[in-house]
This record gives C-alpha cells, structure tokens and sequence, in this order.
C-alpha cells in the first residue's frame, strides 16, 4: 500500500505540475479560454491509462502459476528499465521541461490549431500514466487489494495539492524537483530489479546459483510488516538468491554513480554559487 501510494503521488503530481505549468501558461499570454482543450487532453490521457491499466491486470491474473511468475518478472524488469531511461531523460532535459512545454503550445497556437492543445496535454499525462501502470500494476499483481488503496490515497493527496498550489506551479523549479524525487525511482527501481530476477529465478529462467545467500528472517521477518514494507519499497528479501543480490548491487552502483556525478554533483554546484 505504501509502495503504491508513493509511486501515484510522485507520477500523479508530476502529470498535475504539467498541466499547471500549461494552464498558467496560457494564462500569462492572455489565451486563458483555451484552457479546456488542456483539460480535455488530461482527462482522455487519464482514461486511456485506466483502460492500459486494465489491460495490464487483466492479462496478468489470467495467466497460470509458472506464466504468471515469467510475467511478473519481466514486467517487474521493464518497469525498472522504463524508471531508469526516466531518470537519466529527467537529469539531462528537466532544465528544459518548461521552456519546451512553452514553445509547443505558442507553436500550436501559431498554427491555429487548437486540437494540437489537447495532443500536448495527453501526451504529458499519459506518459505518466503508463509509467503508473507498469510500477503499480505489477504491485496490483502481488496484492490487488493493498495497491488500490494506496492508489487512490495518491491520487487523492495529489489531487488536493493540484488544487491548493495550482496557482503556484509555475513559479516552481522543476529541475530541482525532478531530479531531487529522481532518488525516489532509483529506490523502486533496484526494488523492481530484485524482485524481477526473483521471480525469474524461481521459475528457472535465471540461474539463482546459491539459492538462499543468507536468512535475515529473525531479524526482519519479510512476511511482517516492517518487512513487508521494506520489500514493496526497497525490494527487501530475507532470503536472497547469489543473482538477486549481485542484480541488486549492480544497479544500485550503477544508479547511485549516475545520480552523484549528473544529478546531486550540479545542485551542490548551483547552491554554491547561489552563496
């Protein structure tokens, strides 16, 4: 539930400073009725992702045991890999995020075409929105019931932030926030890793080479609830596999390198000048 929650607030909140930043956008230029084509766009991006989410589940929870194991650890892979291309995407171009978003709907307005309003909001949305579905669909799989509260706790927390900040979004610096949260999807990230090559280890498709590693259950029994929570977040498994932990560091050296030397490196950088 935990997991799930922090992974729709952070997704749903980016999707939300998107559409702020159009909206006051338009609003500064004096193009403030042509908000409802931003509106239109989010709302049909939001249902697409529901329906992809749908597809997703549906798919999982149909397949037997063994299929269903195979699935759940590419899926748990894909989405690590997805997060990753987002963090790299997001410390190189989250400088840019704004200004961009400003030149397509000055273009689209140029044109005239102010269909071109709706396709720039659906396409910011539903890039989160699939994001949402791989990381909290494959949580959905493990534990239906939890992911959905957590969810719709995100989703309600974002939504009241939306509204309580919405004047305010544009005034944020988006560069620090994307890539301060980018720690966050490192985090699910190696989780997913984990949990991926777990998965496929069982089922034979990856070579666990020492099944069980060590044991850690008498100190943090993974079935408890401390444990449960460090394993939807972290990826925490009390009896690992030699290939899940060697997978786990491996991406988390990598990971961690890439967020000391492109993204934390620039910020200490930036607030030093500052002073």
């Amino acid at each position: 539930m935990l997991s799930s929650f922090l992974i729709t607030f952070r997704e749903g909140l980016e999707a939300a400073l998107l559409i702020g930043i159009m909206v006051a956008y338009l609003s500064k230029i004096d193009q403030g009725e042509f908000n409802k084509y931003i509106y239109v766009g989010a709302a049909v991006a939001i249902g697409a992702s529901g329906l992809l989410g749908w597809l997703f589940f549906s798919a999982a929870t149909s397949l037997g045991e063994t299929q269903q194991e195979i699935f759940e650890g590419v899926a748990s892979l894909s989405a690590a890999l997805v997060l990753t291309y987002v963090i790299v995407w997001m410390a190189r171009s989250s400088h840019l995020i704004k200004d961009r978003i400003e030149q397509r709907i000055d273009t689209t307005l140029s044109r005239g075409k102010l269909f071109g309003l709706v396709t720039v909001a659906f396409l910011a949305v539903f890039r989160e929105g699939v994001e949402t579905v791989l990381l909290v669909g494959t949580l959905a799989v493990r534990s239906p019931y939890r992911t959905v509260i957590g969810f719709g706790i995100g989703l309600f927390v974002v939504l009241a932030l939306a509204v309580l900040a919405f004047r305010g979004v544009y005034l944020l610096d988006l560069e620090i926030f994307f890539k301060t949260t980018s720690v966050i999807l490192v985090v699910f990230a190696a989780g997913l890793v984990a949990y991926g090559v777990h998965e496929l280890n069982e089922v034979g498709l990856i070579p666990p080479v020492i099944e069980h590693l060590w044991n850690t259950n008498f100190l943090i029994n993974e079935d408890g609830v401390f444990g449960s929570i460090l394993t939807a977040l972290i990826g925490y498994n009390a009896n690992p596999s030699l290939t899940e932990v060697l997978a786990y560091v491996f991406y988390w050296v990598s990971a961690g390198s890439f967020l000391l030397t492109t993204v934390f490196k620039p910020l200490g950088k930036a607030k030093s000048s500052e002073a």
